[in-house]
């Protein structure tokens, strides 16, 4: 797949879910954004696009020019499905892990304006701090396995990828309607034990854990939900939460979305914040506390 029909294709598969999530009325009863809200996700968008992305990509492959100039293409006539294998440790599996060390007090603050957002629609899926992209594995990883020969596997897995988190954020769950037929019970079964489905990944963006339906501290994965199963992170319950975001910011009001974009280079003002220095370890320990403490205080836990 060449990057002109792979453009194509991502932004067939954005405006098709943008479509359904507008066709079934579920981005006008649900979607209940600010103009801080449309600014972070809009310009950091573009900063993925124009900036995060590209410069990851490049600097990792100028890298390998670089130093390993000799093993450009090195890995260019392996079969499809090992680079596609390659590519699913490589560059999904780095991402469970990131994604999971993004809710640790240390990262909390690079990855928490991807959970202040209190509607789940396909405009949050890259709504997140611009160092959580440009410090993500994956993307310099992206790099390296693009000089050794990767183009169009890397280009076709992309989408796919997209295809997926999309999916797996957008208003319209589309998974819904399918569990209520019972002929495909079996595949579901499969399905939302493979990839991330709405139902999983909307249980780690709950307001709280309480109904036994948010999942804060756990269902991590990307595109593939097999690494949250494997590792035990998963909890499928196909419910899907009340309400999504952060209990900090009902309490507190929005943080503004210059500072949740380009912490730490910008502070918060308020005191205690998570990204404010001096207070982001603890406000984030707060903001991440665990299942346990939460119930046991009788306090809903902040989504994530």
């Amino acid at each position: 797949m060449d990057t002109q029909t792979q453009n194509l294709l991502i932004v067939v598969a954005m405006l098709s879910y943008a479509a359904m999530e507008w066709l079934t009325g579920r981005y006008r009863q649900t979607v209940k954004s600010t103009a801080n809200d449309a600014k972070l996700e809009l310009f950091m968008f573009l900063s993925l696009l124009a900036v995060a992305q590209p410069l990851a990509l490049g600097v990792s492959g100028w890298l390998c020019t670089w130093f390993m100039p000799q093993a450009r293409g090195a890995w260019a006539d392996l079969p499809w499905w090992a680079m596609v294998a390659i590519l699913l440790v490589a560059d999904d599996f780095t991402q469970y892990l990131w994604h999971r060390a993004s809710h640790t007090p240390l990262l909390w603050p690079l990855h928490r304006a991807h959970h202040t957002a209190s509607y789940m629609s396909i405009r949050i899926t890259y709504r997140n701090n611009f160092f959580y992209y440009l410090m993500m594995p994956g993307l310099w990883i992206g790099g390296v396995l693009l000089f050794l020969g990767f183009g169009a596997v890397y280009a076709g897995y992309i989408v796919v990828k997209l295809v997926v988190i999309l999916g797996a954020h957008c208003a319209w769950r589309w998974d819904e309607p399918l569990y209520r037929i019972p002929a495909l019970r079996p595949l579901m079964w499969v399905l939302e034990r493979t990839i991330s489905t709405p139902a999983t990944h909307w249980a780690h963006h709950a307001l709280t854990n309480a109904d036994g339906v948010g999942h804060y501290k756990g269902n991590f994965g990307n595109l593939l939900f097999v690494w949250d199963m494997l590792l035990g992170t998963a909890h499928i319950t196909r419910r899907y939460p009340a309400r999504v975001g952060l209990q900090d910011d009902i309490q507190h009001g929005a943080e503004h979305w210059s500072r949740q974009m380009f912490f730490p280079v910008l502070q918060s003002q308020r005191p205690g914040s998570a990204l404010r220095r001096g207070g982001g370890l603890g406000a984030a320990a707060e903001e991440t506390r665990s299942d346990a403490q939460t119930q046991k205080q009788g306090r809903p836990l902040a989504g994530g």
